[in-house]
């Protein structure tokens, strides 16, 4: 895109501020690289970049890259054969510590470019560790570097120590008068002591330095040379297999330098993106849709540059229109406006958040064109228009679909007839060839123009009277004024002077000021109403959001309610289920009474009448079941009586229905009719005696009688009878009868088993009952009772 216009746009300016949210070298590179780009694919990715960052930084405030240092040109240095130092090892331990800690922070993100970039992520695990056990924090190397490394240190320390302890001997007792002072120092890394020039000859040893005066000779005794040799000895060692481990950590950093440079590439890229989010929060910027369309359309954009109070302009272009005429008076904001709508393209197109509402479209432009500014020059002898000129033509050359030209007071600098033509006519080039323009100017006969081309509108910048100052808003539709009248005036210049001026003017001119004017009002009082619109759409908006908030908090309660009843309900059916368990388990063991049936019943009916009912809520939903439609040959049953059986006949418009069953027939309203459940049967079968019993027991289906009398039967029945029957002590014709009974009763009352207990004695009772057992019609079988049962002292019989 257009290097020098990017500059006239101040996108320089937005990518130093970029450079300066970046943690390191690299990262700072990528953003002093930063240019926009006028493919849609790779705009694109750098606002999903920005994005995703942005998105990152907001759930996690503290992911970055702390720490990590600008390795490459060491890893490169290592690449090369050369030998690191140990404080550049320090360096890259740093960096593969900021490795870790990003790739832990971003492992679970299911954002697709983070999660790409932790790909790029290699802890290096093994060449961390052997660096880490090779370096202490400042840098040196520690006795764990090798296995040989400690015990040469450890020679060294023995060697010093021997070499001291000679030397300390020699200066306490045996030179004693021909030392200059009892002391030990060290010239040329050999350790000696000070002699007295005269006293020479009393000390044997090797001369390395001498006083300035030549008072003092410093001589290594001959008794400690071999110990010196020794000490040297075992540092020249230490220092050969230091620099063995370093070249071997050198060659280890090369072997690993591709995933090393991979790495701090990942670093560095995660920072630029981190610091373009953090460009896009510091502006409260946000990400512009894309336009399908060559469409420009900018609500409350800001320019990045302006520091204070700022005013947020509208700009829209491409819909309808592809020029803009923005006129007004001097520092009114034409400029500032032109200056945005170019930097936030830029920045757009840089993969950068634009300061801007939601809502805003940019499209993605094949270039931008500026011309703003003086463009005087007095070295190449260039004029105001000249320099203006030279730009233009350069913009005409290139300019096209896709390009956005912005031209600061276009025709300006000449004669105002002329200039106003060359301006119109480069307006007319500029729609013909496809690119959106933006002008700024003065020049009367171009606002005429700008309301007579169709693909043309005006467009005005505010100014208070009152205050004499700017109000930067942008109307668009409407030509602004330079107001020179109204300024000359409020400053002061005497009305006769004002006045003469205004008469100069042509009658056009004067009626065209005076429409504008009362077409400005207009604009401002449907502002004022617009803005009491708003105010009362936030305000209902408030209420609604109030009400909805309420509503989901009875609805919540209401499900708290419901949640809490159900609970107890079940806690209340499982008692429920325990006490019929126990109660059947009870009847299995021995014979339970009327009275403590009764008492489970109330137990019963007592838990029941704790279950919690519907809720009002509950109760208004539910919505009444439409009526059944009765059809001939359906079965039905009655409420009321209990009478069931199959549709016969429908009458009285089919208010009434005649059942019929086995030959009878009754006839019910259909309003008290319910559907029958089951197969039609047989016909009813009659008996008597037992066979009538277990008839009456369980009536055949399709039989026309009052099932809920049967049902009382037996409900009265269970209550009245035992599980058991004791007929010990009794004859065997008592018993007998007795037993007759018990078996039509427990028949009656639903029983599946019974226990008849008889006693062991001679076993004539228990062999009646038996036989009248294995012969009685309701009895389908019998046996001896098992352990636990009465054994064969009782008989348990099933029904």
């Amino acid at each position: 895109m257009d290097a020098r216009s990017i500059a006239l746009l101040e996108f320089p300016q937005v990518r130093d501020r970029l450079a300066e949210h970046t943690s390191f070298d690299p990262s700072r590179r990528l953003a002093e690289a930063l240019v926009p780009s006028s493919d849609p694919v790779i705009v694109g990715r750098g606002l999903d970049e920005t994005d995703q960052a942005r998105a990152l930084l907001s759930e996690r405030p503290g992911v970055g890259i702390g720490g990590a240092k600008d390795i490459e040109p060491l890893v490169g240095r290592a690449v090369r054969g050369g030998r690191l130092e140990p404080l550049q090892f320090i360096d890259v331990v740093d960096t593969l510590d900021a490795v870790v800690r990003l790739q832990t922070a971003i492992a679970d993100d299911r954002r697709a470019l983070i999660r790409d970039l932790g790909r790029r992520l290699h802890p290096l695990p093994a060449l961390r560790s052997t660096l880490a056990r090779s370096f202490d924090p400042a840098g040196e190397l520690l006795d764990t570097a090798s296995p040989r490394l400690g015990a040469l240190r450890g020679t060294v320390r023995i060697a010093y120590d021997r070499l001291r302890r000679r030397l300390d001997s020699l200066v306490t007792s045996e030179l004693g008068s021909a030392l200059q002072e009892p002391i030990v120092t060290l010239r040329n890394g050999r350790y000696v002591v000070p002699i007295r020039a005269e006293a020479r000859s009393r000390v044997k040893g090797i001369v390395h330095d001498a006083s300035g005066s030549g008072a003092t000779l410093f001589v290594e005794p001959l008794v400690v040379v071999e110990l010196g040799n020794a000490w040297r000895e075992a540092q020249a060692a230490v220092e050969e297999e230091e620099a063995r481990i370093l070249d071997e950590l050198s060659a280890l950093v090369a072997a690993n330098a591709t995933l090393l440079r991979e790495s701090l590439g990942a670093l560095a890229q995660f920072d630029f993106w981190a610091a373009k989010a953090q460009l896009a929060s510091e502006m409260d910027g946000v990400r512009a849709e894309t336009a399908d369309r060559t469409e420009v359309v900018l609500l409350s954009a800001r320019h990045p540059g302006l520091t204070g109070r700022v005013v947020p302009i509208d700009i829209r272009l491409g819909d309808g229109y592809t020029a803009l005429v923005i006129t007004g008076p001097n520092t009114g904001g034409k400029t500032v406006t032109l200056r945005t709508l170019g930097l936030l393209s830029l920045m757009h197109q840089a993969g950068l958040h634009i300061p801007a509402a939601a809502g805003s479209r940019l499209p993605v432009l094949r270039d931008v064109f500026a011309d703003i500014g003086d463009e005087q020059s007095i070295a190449q002898s260039l004029s105001t228009f000249s320099g203006h000129l030279r730009s233009i033509i350069r913009i005409v050359e290139h300019a096209g679909p896709g390009t956005l030209v912005l031209l600061d007071e276009l025709g300006a600098g000449t004669d105002p007839t002329e200039g106003s033509a060359l301006a119109q006519a480069l307006l007319d080039h500029f729609i013909r060839s496809g690119a959106l323009v933006a002008a700024t100017t003065h020049y009367a006969e171009i606002k005429v123009y700008a309301h007579e081309t169709p693909q043309a509108r005006n467009a005005s910048v505010a100014f208070d009277l009152e205050t004499l100052s700017p109000t930067y808003r942008l109307t668009i539709g409407l030509p602004g004024g330079s107001q020179a009248f109204a300024i000359a005036e409020r400053l002061g210049l005497p009305e006769a002077i004002v006045a003469d001026a205004r008469s100069r003017l042509t009658e056009n001119q004067r009626a065209f000021e005076s429409t504008l004017a009362s077409i400005r009002r207009q604009e401002d009082e449907i502002a004022v109403a617009v803005e009491r619109a708003r105010a009362a759409e936030a305000k209902a908006a408030d209420a609604l959001r109030t009400a909805e908030d309420e509503r989901r908090r009875a609805r919540r309660e209401r499900d708290e309610a419901v949640r809490a009843a159900r609970d107890e309900a079940q806690r209340l059916v499982d008692q429920l289920r325990d006490d019929v368990a126990a109660m059947r388990r009870k009847l299995e063991r021995e014979t339970v009474t009327a009275p403590a049936i009764d008492a489970a019943l109330a137990r019963a009916d007592q838990t029941l009448g704790r279950l919690p009912g519907p809720t009002p809520e509950a109760d208004r939903s539910a919505a009444p079941a439409p009526p059944h439609a009765w059809r001939l040959g359906e079965r039905a049953r009655s409420r009321s009586g209990g009478w069931e059986g199959r549709i016969a006949a429908l009458e009285k418009a089919g208010t009434r229905a005649t059942l019929e069953a086995g030959g009878l027939r009754v006839s019910v309203s259909v309003d008290d009719l319910e559907p029958a459940i089951g197969p039609v049967g047989a016909a009813a079968g009659g008996g008597s005696g037992a066979a009538g019993a277990a008839g009456a027991r369980r009536p055949p289906a399709a039989s026309v009688e009052p099932a809920s009398g049967i049902t009382s039967m037996r409900l009265q029945r269970a209550r009245s009878v035992a599980s058991s029957l004791d007929l010990r002590g009794a004859r065997v014709d008592e018993a007998l009868e007795a037993l007759s009974r018990y078996l039509d009763d427990a028949s009656l009352a639903g029983l599946d088993q019974v226990t008849v207990i008889h006693g062991l004695g001679t076993g004539a009772l228990r062999d009646a009952v038996r036989a009248l057992a294995g012969s009685h019609p309701l009895v389908r079988g019998f046996r001896a009772g098992e352990r636990g049962e009465g054994g064969d002292g009782a008989t348990i019989v099933r029904l």
